[in-house]
């Protein structure tokens, strides 16, 4: 069983950046893939960004380049490096675990309860 508590989420200007934390409890958080997802007002959950467990990184296009996740396991913890914030960003951020490195949010098997990111233009 893995518990996830995302934070550092909060109201941005456009343009601005953020580094979000989910921090991960448990003594296996080295073994699992870890991802970022998200949900804008009225929409799906989408995929932005995954990390393997060797630290292999992918992102959906939209993110490319203006975001970076990155992973400390010694302190169970994956960051997710946010720039040039459009108000578009605004949305409910999500981590995730799971066993298989991968941009389905069916391959995760275990979710935080969200932060709210909002941006303003």
């Amino acid at each position: 069983q893995v518990q996830l508590v995302e934070s550092g989420g909060g109201l941005v200007q456009a343009g601005g950046s953020l580094r979000l934390s989910c921090a991960a409890s448990g003594r296996t958080f080295s073994s699992y893939a870890m991802g970022w997802f998200r949900q804008p007002p009225g929409k799906e959950r989408e995929f932005l960004a995954t990390i393997s467990r060797s630290g292999n990184t992918y992102y959906t296009d939209s993110v490319e380049g203006r975001c970076t996740i990155s992973r400390d396991n010694a302190k169970n913890t994956v960051y997710l490096q946010m720039g040039s914030l459009k108000p578009e960003d605004t949305a409910v951020y999500y981590c995730a675990a799971g066993r298989t490195y991968s941009t389905d949010p069916r391959s995760y098997d275990y979710w935080g309860q969200g932060t709210q990111v909002t941006v303003s233009s």
